[in-house]
């Protein structure tokens, strides 16, 4: 977006925002703003001498419609290319749809199966199949906010996750496209976790997978969803030893752990009796789909994030 040249008579800029009021505005984080304004030109266009830049109502307007589209799966370089060269009455009537379809790729390879999914999901997986990791991480981190962690895992995340893996069983290809993903995701919901204030419990909540057992995504999940409670967690991440996750029990003295297993065979339900017993005791919960066979006395079993959640944030408020 080209700025005015100190040459021309200065035009009334009408009301101006800082930075900070424009990340309020428009649900972003400042640093997403400042990524656009080096990245791509949308920055701040009004500016007096000795003072900050400050953003026109003009460019809260590109910027509004440069989220809608990188929320809506259009790459972000492509996205800011068409909010930035717009004219000023044209951007309200930007056809974001219309900017998907001649966005898609050639060919079939790049549908994802979503079924009934909503507009978020659709927009996430465009933003993935595009390999576009700031795209990602704005849809996320911008549902988190503004819907929580729980439906954004549910509703925007999750079917996105399980068409990837259909398409990967269907076509053995997709797998830059799955990590470019789960590292945004990661990204997105380690900074929520991070927004949150004044923890209710004293004692932190485990999350650790089993020990061969890569499939950490639910563990931040769980962890995002849990800070909408403001309570505090400690992640471990994926294939966690037995020794390391009795170590991190000792050390902590945890309200509850969650071991998740994703696939059977990478998790052992007797290794889960050999946890320490501390006073008062820690709840222990196997999560996900891989557990098989009898759990030891104690152990709660539960199949899905949202079960997780609910029995470790009961734990936390005992």
């Amino acid at each position: 977006m080209s700025l005015q040249s100190p040459n021309e008579p200065r035009k009334d800029l009408g009301i101006t925002f800082t930075v900070a009021a424009v990340a309020r505005r428009l649900g972003v984080a400042a640093a997403t703003l400042r990524t656009w304004d080096r990245r791509y030109g949308l920055g701040p266009s009004a500016h007096e001498a000795g003072a900050h830049r400050r953003y026109t109502a003009d460019d809260l307007a590109r910027l509004e419609t440069m989220r809608r589209m990188v929320n809506a799966g259009v790459p972000a370089a492509q996205a800011a290319k068409i909010a930035g060269h717009a004219q000023e009455a044209e951007i309200p009537a930007i056809d974001v749809d219309a900017v998907l379809e001649m966005e898609r790729p050639a060919g079939g390879g790049d549908v994802v199966p979503l079924g009934t999914a909503n507009s978020y999901a659709r927009g996430l997986s465009r933003a993935a199949m595009s390999l576009d990791s700031l795209a990602c991480h704005t849809a996320v981190t911008q549902q988190l906010r503004t819907r929580g962690a729980m439906w954004t895992w549910t509703h925007m995340i999750a079917p996105v996750l399980v068409g990837l893996g259909q398409r990967w069983e269907s076509t053995s290809r997709g797998v830059e496209v799955e990590h470019i993903l789960s590292e945004s995701i990661i990204s997105s919901m380690n900074l929520h976790i991070a927004s949150m204030e004044d923890p209710i419990n004293a004692r932190p909540v485990l999350l650790a997978c089993a020990p061969d057992d890569l499939h950490s995504l639910p563990l931040f999940a769980v962890g995002a969803a849990l800070a909408d409670h403001r309570i505090s967690t400690r992640i471990l991440g994926a294939r966690v030893p037995h020794d390391a996750l009795v170590s991190a029990m000792n050390r902590v003295g945890p309200s509850a752990v969650l071991v998740w297993a994703q696939i059977s065979g990478t998790s052992d339900p007797t290794r889960l009796a050999g946890l320490p017993h501390h006073r008062p005791a820690a709840r222990i919960v196997a999560g996900g789909p891989g557990w098989v066979g009898q759990m030891p006395n104690g152990v709660i079993k539960v199949d899905s994030v949202a079960a997780a959640v609910s029995e470790l944030a009961s734990a936390s408020r005992i």
